[in-house]
């Protein structure tokens, strides 16, 4: 069966932005790309692949899935297909049609769609964010990739947005680096 994995940039106090949606305060830092690209290439953005000449096929991913607001930035910028490599999900119930044939928006339960795509062919699933899509499908998740960066914000979106209800992640793998990034892997238990 294929996994959800959370892959997402947070702050030390577990922020993934700023209350605006903004996250131009964390860094692409050299040692963190050097590690990602060759492993996920299918994290970079589509332009940037093409700006880096990356041409390696996606290595475990092959669908991504986002909430309205991580998906906005992009299309603020007039990128309406920002992951062209991957099968594309955007999750909302305010967009009627999506602006790009290569982007299907879902507008049905989170949970639903999502139990139905993890039992279909195919690799894995990324999910892009953002914290409230994380905490709708908090049960569906099955691995956290955390890009923990060296930055306090003090507010902004949470990494989940939920309820309190604990839930148990189990530390497979870590890696820190130069950049002061700490890449930190969690499984379900």
């Amino acid at each position: 069966m294929r996994k959800l994995v959370y892959y997402v940039a947070s702050t030390i106090d577990g922020y993934i932005c700023a209350p605006d949606g903004s996250w131009d305060f964390f860094t692409i830092e050299p040692d963190l790309s050097e590690y990602i690209t060759p492993r996920y290439p299918e994290f970079l953005p589509t332009a940037g692949r093409k700006m880096l000449g990356v041409t390696a096929p996606n290595a475990r991913f092959d669908t991504v899935v986002m909430g309205r607001g991580t998906y906005d930035p992009a299309l603020k910028e007039g990128i309406t297909s920002p992951y062209a490599h991957l099968k594309q999900y955007v999750f909302s119930r305010s967009v009627a049609a999506p602006p790009e044939p290569e982007v299907e928006v879902v507008s049905g339960d989170p949970v639903e769609f999502v139990r139905r795509l993890k039992q279909q062919e195919g690799g894995d699933i990324w999910l892009c964010g953002g914290g409230d899509l994380a905490g709708q499908l908090l049960d569906e998740i099955d691995e956290l990739l955390i890009k923990l960066n060296p930055v306090i914000v003090g507010s902004g979106v949470p990494l989940v947005t939920r309820e309190f209800d604990p839930r148990r992640f189990v530390l497979f793998d870590s890696r820190a680096f130069d950049s002061g990034i700490v890449l930190l892997n969690y499984r379900k238990p």
